[in-house]
């Protein structure tokens, strides 16, 4: 049995078992204070994730992370391939990015409430900041990186520039275009949950908040390892993804 459970299968295994006896650990020491055990939020989990209460919270996040998701790499990858393509204008607006890339997000979100009121528009513009920038950046550090022979060979070959950026640039530069995607999907799910949180009456980060206030320590332990869990498995797929794309490169 065991020599079929190799490589990442048996690390993330490893690392599973050792999280998992880890948080037994802590709970030993802590008590229902502050911490729940393994077995007890897994059955508070189950209980609770077949009543009415939690699939419309589900589906808001989820709506909601969905778009901030697809806005984060459409309007990434654009700004990312323009400035990757244009040498000025990286040199140029490369600063500005950082700049406003270091600006704590929260900051911003009054003037988003101000913009987009309380409903699900300012939670996905909120969400769709935090991964905008870091998807440029690499994109555009990605594009920069591409071998010039490819280019050259376009220009020979008399590509258009949206064809030679479909079938040079973009396959040349995926893999490190990839790893600003995990990193912006990662940064977009936090950013929808931090909208929730704070101006928020639906949703799994609203749901978080309210037990926050209330000392739901159940609540409180199901939400985190349910939102940690989807953000580890989501990272490990998109990761896996990458390695395949690099091995291919």
């Amino acid at each position: 049995m065991s020599r079929f459970i190799t490589g990442p299968f048996r690390n993330a295994l490893t690392l599973l078992v050792g999280l998992l006896v880890l948080w037994q650990a802590l709970y030993w020491v802590v008590g229902d204070v502050a911490l729940r055990s393994p077995l007890q939020t897994a059955a508070f989990m189950g209980r609770f994730m077949t009543s009415p209460q939690f699939l419309p919270h589900l589906a808001e996040t989820g709506r909601a992370f969905g778009l901030a998701l697809v806005l984060a790499v459409a309007i990434g990858l654009s700004i990312g391939f323009s400035l990757g393509l244009n040498r000025f204008m990286s040199d140029v607006f490369e600063p500005v990015l950082v700049a406003v890339y270091s600006i704590p997000k929260i900051t911003l979100y009054p003037i988003l409430l101000l913009a987009f009121g309380l409903g699900i528009s300012a939670k996905v513009a909120f969400g769709a900041i935090h991964g905008i920038i870091p998807i440029a950046l690499f994109t555009m550090a990605a594009v920069r990186s591409v071998r010039k022979v490819y280019l050259k060979t376009g220009r020979v070959l008399r590509l258009p520039p949206t064809e030679a950026i479909l079938r040079i640039v973009l396959p040349a530069a995926m893999p490190e275009i990839f790893a600003g995607l995990r990193i912006g999907f990662s940064l977009t799910l936090i950013g929808t949950l931090l909208g929730e949180m704070f101006a928020s009456q639906r949703g799994l980060g609203f749901l978080l908040m309210n037990a926050i206030g209330l000392h739901n320590v159940d609540l409180i332990m199901g939400l985190t390892v349910l939102l940690a869990g989807f953000a580890g498995v989501a990272s490990a797929v998109l990761l896996s993804l990458n390695k395949r794309l690099q091995a291919r490169t």
